[in-house]
């Protein structure tokens, strides 16, 4: 370093010496580095530490390091430079005096002793602790998270819960990519129970603790919701309790700069919060003032709230997951997730990853290929690991035991789970393990007493709305030590437990909704109807609740009476299981734990609730007209019961709900219907006489629901299939189906991954189904290739009378087909072929084609690529044709001129209500010049 360099270094720090004595906030590991490399020796330091105030450390710092020379002055510059998180205030400050430490100097070693970096340091060494093994049986098996860990689709909404697309990497989830709220701070994580929003919590966990997460979070505090639930009402703690407490604790860091620095860079800090709708709030907050100060004392459910509003840590990154319609006010909300579970992609991957062994991989396959109910449940992350760590232990324990066979239910699952936890109690009994010898209800009448107290603990958890409970309980319910270890509880760690070591949670909180179940067939004291309590409480009329601000923001005292928290689909659970246990296929099993009178007895209080349920719902439900008929929007308990009918096997019970379906259309649009769902709406519908037409648009059924829908299809004239993830190879049943029985008449496939190889598939049902009306395939991946075969088979058909092309990329070759198709067909009405890549060349062919056609009345070509070049055909187009309404050519790239030459045919055709122009490319002046021409519409 030269001369001019030293000076300049010495002169930096008298410059800036008010700067530097405002902004250093941290001075130890200043000292430590200074005393380590010789430049202060222990005398040195004791000053310092002796003087009263932290800015006259930092000014006795200062001087010593200016009278030990300059190379002392610029290693203290180096050690701000390179412990920039302590020194964040201070970066900004470097860049600007253009601080480039000397090639010596960069030889010296700075060691990071500042309590934000141990800080932060610690937190990535717990998270990594915490999160890198998976809990699979309760304590007796942990796989590791990366070997184990599958991507599932992860589904990015805007704020009216439209697609935008899927997430393609986990730094997506964090990043700008989909935010339509800039001003929120919440990144809300929505799936159905078992769906896998805590692994990937967990996953997010594990990539920031090995600094592989892309965010400039130096903090990240994790909190399951469940634990706000397990606090005294009259608990008061701070924010800082709550982080420190619940999470780790800072070392060595007697003037709280961490907490500072937190309150100071709230942006450095990521929350993620898993399981909104598990909060069981029992609590009065509503009068209780709002938590603005972070050094105030309040009920740590109140702190969560003002977390979560912004009134807290303002501009801190926050993640949070619930239950799919759990509502959130859209003003925090920042981006939107959904989970959507395994794609068929992801599913193989997770074979792979379960089964090493390539004949046990090929035998899952297949098995799975021939059922696509079963690859329905898969697709449900939680499902599958059961189903698949159950195969492989049962493998290993008893011959010839394969999946279970495709009429399984959830039951069943979760049965099989009990029965290898239950297998550990007989694990002493030779005759048990015998290879061949395996026999289920044996292992269940071993397990009674146990399988009873796990029961007893699970539903007296669902009657209080607790889903943790501790030795107290777990001792009342006689539950033995010994019988911890199966699998069905876990421990909470201390930071969940508010310091206790003792409690303790079931594996997953639907696998207490079965087990609670359980505990109702079970219970020979109560009354046979006492089983249907759930039922009863599932039933209360529920408004949709817009959790977060009810009790900050709204005061009145209707509030106080809600539980703003509260969500039932664990008890729903309990109910369908409750169908699976006592219907008749599970008899010879649980004859062998009740007494076959009082089974014959629920079973009959159950069937009779069921029936009359059915019918009460059925008649309840709102109905339309619409020009299919008379039609029916179900309500959202709908599905549950289609669900719980299903676990039943109940033939009758099916028939009659057919029977009670008195529209000719039934809407289960946005129903957050998944693929195993469809095997119970199969269940009901086959049982259907008339013919029904079914919309079951804004869903997730996949591939994998179509295939179980195939035995219905011979009744379904509606066909709506909108929004649900479908591929080609769905077309494929589709197409077989539909033109095997050609009763369809309106097909909505719109928004799907559909390629030019399912529109040719599309193309033979619109040509050989003539009472096909309505076609809607837009945004899908069709090219030219596909619009040729499309366009052919509506040439064809003689019943088309509607077709929704938009969003795909047909261009001009698609549009010439299309040009052809139009040409005197005799009853096509409406058309869209809006964006899709269509130039004026393609504009041309469809406006001369249109002229030998009189039947067109909306013709839409919004969003392509048109200019004035068209303008004047589309002008002659107007001039001669008279069948023609509507017209949109919506943002397309029409100037003035063009306008003039529509305008101008406008005064030549009197049939024409409008031609809609918006977004093209005048200026308002220049759309001022046509305010005579009312048919011309700019906006």
């Amino acid at each position: 370093m030269d001369q001019r360099e030293e000076a300049r270094c010495r002169k930096i720090l008298t410059h800036h010496r008010e700067l530097l004595v405002s902004s250093l906030r941290s001075i130890q590991c200043i000292l430590d580095n200074l005393l380590a490399c010789g430049f202060l020796c222990e005398e040195d330091v004791e000053i310092v530490q002796q003087t009263v105030t932290k800015t006259d450390q930092v000014r006795t710092i200062l001087e010593l390091v200016q009278c030990k020379g300059e190379e002392a002055c610029e290693y203290f510059l180096f050690i701000i430079y390179k412990v920039c998180d302590a020194y964040i205030d201070l970066q900004p400050w470097l860049k600007e005096i253009n601080f480039n430490p000397s090639s010596d100097i960069m030889l010296m070693t700075v060691v990071n002793t500042d309590p934000i970096s141990r800080y932060s340091a610690k937190l990535r060494h717990e998270m990594s602790r915490d999160t890198c093994f998976i809990m699979s049986y309760g304590q007796q098996e942990e796989t590791r998270l990366e070997e184990l860990y599958t991507d599932s689709l992860m589904e990015l909404l805007n704020e009216c819960n439209e697609s935008l697309g899927f997430v393609e990497s986990l730094d997506q989830l964090l990043g700008d990519h989909a935010v339509f709220n800039p001003q929120g701070e919440i990144i809300y994580v929505m799936g159905d129970a078992g769906v896998g929003k805590s692994i990937l919590l967990q996953k997010l966990q594990n990539l920031w603790s090995k600094k592989e997460l892309q965010t400039d979070a130096i903090f990240f505090f994790k909190f399951r919701c469940r634990m706000f639930s397990i606090f005294k009402e009259t608990e008061q703690i701070s924010l800082r309790e709550l982080l420190f407490k619940y999470n780790c604790h800072p070392d060595l860091d007697p003037d709280n700069e961490v907490f500072e620095y937190i309150l100071r860079f709230p942006e450095k800090v990521l929350f993620t919060f898993d399981g909104y709708d598990e909060i069981q709030d029992n609590l009065d907050l509503t009068n209780v003032p709002e938590v603005v100060s972070p050094e105030d004392k309040a009920h740590p459910l109140q702190l969560l709230i003002s977390l979560l509003s912004g009134k807290l840590l303002k501009n801190s990154q926050k993640m949070l997951t619930a239950r799919k319609g759990i509502e959130l006010q859209s003003r925090v909300i920042r981006k939107k997730v959904i989970l959507r579970g395994f794609s068929p992609t992801h599913l193989k991957s997770y074979i792979n990853l379960n089964f090493k062994e390539q004949e046990h991989r090929n035998k899952v396959s297949v098995q799975l290929d021939a059922s696509p109910h079963l690859c329905g449940l898969c697709s449900t992350p939680l499902f599958c690991w059961i189903l698949f760590k159950s195969f492989s232990y049962l493998h290993t324990v008893h011959d010839l035991f394969h999946l279970p066979d495709s009429c399984i239910t959830l039951t069943d699952i979760f049965l099989l789970l009990s029965e290898v936890f239950f297998s550990r109690l007989t694990s002493s009994a030779p005759s048990l393990l015998k290879k061949s010898s395996w026999c289920a209800s044996e292992t269940f009448k071993a397990g009674l007493a146990s399988l009873a107290a796990f029961a007893k603990l699970a539903l007296q958890g669902m009657e209080r709305g607790s889903f943790i409970c501790n030795q107290e309980e777990i001792a009342a319910c006689g539950l033995r030590e010994e019988d911890l270890p199966l699998g069905f509880l876990r421990p909470v760690s201390d930071c969940e437990a508010n310091g206790s070591p003792a409690n303790f949670e079931f594996l997953h909180i639907t696998l207490q909704s079965f087990l609670a179940a359980f505990a109702l067939v079970l219970d020979e004291q109560a009354a046979a109807d006492s089983i249907l309590k759930f039922f009863t409480e599932c039933s209360r009329k529920r408004e949709p609740s817009c959790l977060l601000f009810k009790l900050c923001i709204t005061g009145s005292s209707k509030q106080s009476q809600e539980k703003p928290f509260e969500t039932n689909d664990h008890l729903q659970f309990t109910n369908l299981f409750l169908c699976g246990l006592l219907s008749k296929a599970h008899t010879g099993l649980m004859e062998h734990l009740v007494s076959p009178r009082l089974l014959k007895k629920k079973r009959a209080v159950l069937k009779s609730y069921l029936s009359t349920g059915v019918k009460f719902h059925l008649r309840g439900l709102p109905h339309y007209k619409v020009d299919e008929g008379k039609k029916i929007h179900v309500m959202p308990n709908f599905l549950w019961m289609l669900r719980c009918i299903f676990e039943t096997g109940n033939k009758h019970i099916a028939q009659m709900t057919a029977k009670g379906i008195t529209a000719s259309l039934i809407k289960l649009g946005y129903c957050n219907i998944y693929s195993g769902d469809c095997a119970a709406l199969n269940f009901v519908l086959q049982h259907r006489q008339r013919l029904l037409g079914v919309d079951m648009d804004n869903n997730n059924i996949s591939d994998y629901g179509v295939k179980q829908l195939r035995p219905s299809f011979c009744k379904i004239t509606v066909v709506r299939l909108c929004v649900n993830q479908l591929s080609d190879s769905s077309i494929e049943v589709l197409a077989e189906e539909l033109c095997k029985h050609k009763v369809v008449e309106v097909l909505g496939l719109y928004n799907n991954h559909i390629t030019d190889v399912g529109a040719k598939l599309v193309a033979q049902i619109i040509e050989e189904c003539p009472k096909l009306r309505v076609v809607k395939i837009g945004k899908n991946k069709i090219t030219s290739v596909g619009g040729r075969y499309l366009a052919s088979a509506i040439q064809k058909s003689s019943s088309i009378f509607d077709v929704g092309m938009w969003g795909n990329s047909i261009g001009d070759e698609g549009a010439e087909a299309f040009a052809e198709a139009l040409r005197n067909h005799p009853k096509l009405t409406n058309l869209s072929l809006s964006a899709n890549g269509i130039t004026s060349k393609g504009g041309k062919l469809l406006s001369e084609a249109l002229k030998e056609n009189s039947t067109l009345r909306i013709f839409w070509l919004v969003q392509n690529e048109l200019t004035d070049d068209a303008a004047p055909h589309f002008a002659e187009l107007v001039k001669v044709n008279t069948g023609l309404t509507h017209l949109w050519l919506i943002n397309n790239q029409f100037s003035v001129h063009g306008i003039k030459h529509l305008a101008e045919a406008l005064t030549h055709n009197s049939a024409l209500k409008e031609i809609c122009v918006k977004g093209n490319q005048l200026s308002e002046e220049e759309e001022k010049e046509f305010m005579a021409e009312k048919r011309l519409l700019f906006h």
